[in-house]
């Protein structure tokens, strides 16, 4: 079946894949992927690649493709009254346009077929959510705690999913990280590797960082990121050779977990400015952090 749509306000900005996913439901991402390099899905009549974003008015064309929504869709997690209450215990802030939370370690953003526990699913059950949906501005690793924010309607997704891309939302992370790195201040440059599918993408990544305390088994690390690649930290760390405690993924050293479990990653603050107003806020680092601290003799005032 073939079907076209035209773009409206509140999808513009949006990334196409993402886009699907919100027409069709839980579209696999290969099949997104092989739509568009088969050009079963056009944008503007051309083909394109799943991370372009929609404008005003685009018009996307989908060719003999299924429109049976219920043959993508996933079951949502459906939290216990334990693991609303839970949740949200750690909000920071909840105001009439988003919640800012202290997202623990362990628990997705957002569903998916690795993980079904998510914090839009289960805020979506949350009576704070009663009258609103729960939309998803930014990303954090399914293993990174800290702070994180989800608007409460799509003008102030679209706003603040703007200031993200911009760089006008400035985000503060600590980690703990195998060794003694040397210099005490200093911004990492790197052309990082990612693929969809089989094709090769070099994105360029830049991290301000400044080391808070460090001896010569552990440096405890303070980073801002000024882009927002997947696993930015995590792979510039490694890159330098000092991987976060608990990444597994970017570490080779096959005894690194012995060491620890838990990934040593806490997006720890966020700024911004909404209308002259200016936010900020700041997430306790967790109880794993502060243990590991201890044992590597590593000081942190803000805890």
């Amino acid at each position: 079946m073939n079907k076209s749509y035209i773009i409206g306000s509140s999808s513009a900005d949006m990334r196409i894949d993402r886009w699907i996913r919100s027409l069709l439901g839980n579209v696999p991402q290969s099949l997104i992927e092989k739509s568009l390099r088969n050009a079963r899905i056009k944008l503007n009549d051309k083909k394109v690649k799943s991370s372009i974003k929609l404008k005003l008015n685009d018009k996307v064309d989908f060719f003999n493709f299924i429109f049976e929504k219920k043959v993508f869709e996933k079951k949502k997690f459906l939290p216990s009254k334990k693991i609303l209450k839970e949740n949200e215990g750690l909000i920071i802030d909840n105001n009439e346009d988003f919640v800012v939370v202290n997202k623990q370690a362990g628990i997705s953003v957002q569903g998916g077929t690795k993980s079904k526990k998510n914090l839009i699913d289960i805020f979506a059950k949350s009576k704070i959510f009663e009258n609103n949906k729960p939309f998803s501005v930014h990303r954090l690793d399914k293993d990174t705690s800290g702070v994180f924010i989800i608007a409460k309607n799509r003008n102030c997704a679209k706003l603040l999913t703007t200031l993200f891309r911009l760089r006008k939302i400035h985000k503060t992370y600590l980690a703990i990280c195998l060794g003694e790195v040397e210099k005490n201040s200093g911004e990492w440059m790197n052309d990082l590797i990612k693929y969809e599918g089989k094709n090769k993408i070099i994105e360029k990544a830049n991290t301000k960082y400044k080391v808070l305390d460090k001896n010569s088994t552990a440096t405890l690390i303070e980073m801002n990121p000024i882009t927002g690649r997947k696993h930015q930290l995590r792979k510039q760390l490694s890159i330098i050779g000092h991987p976060i405690y608990g990444d597994m993924k970017y570490s080779s050293d096959k005894n690194f977990k012995r060491l620890n479990k838990d990934l040593m990653l806490h997006s720890y603050q966020i700024k911004f400015i909404i209308n002259e107003k200016k936010y900020t806020y700041r997430a306790l680092v967790p109880e794993y952090f502060k243990k590991l601290l201890k044992i590597k003799r590593l000081k942190f005032l803000n805890i």
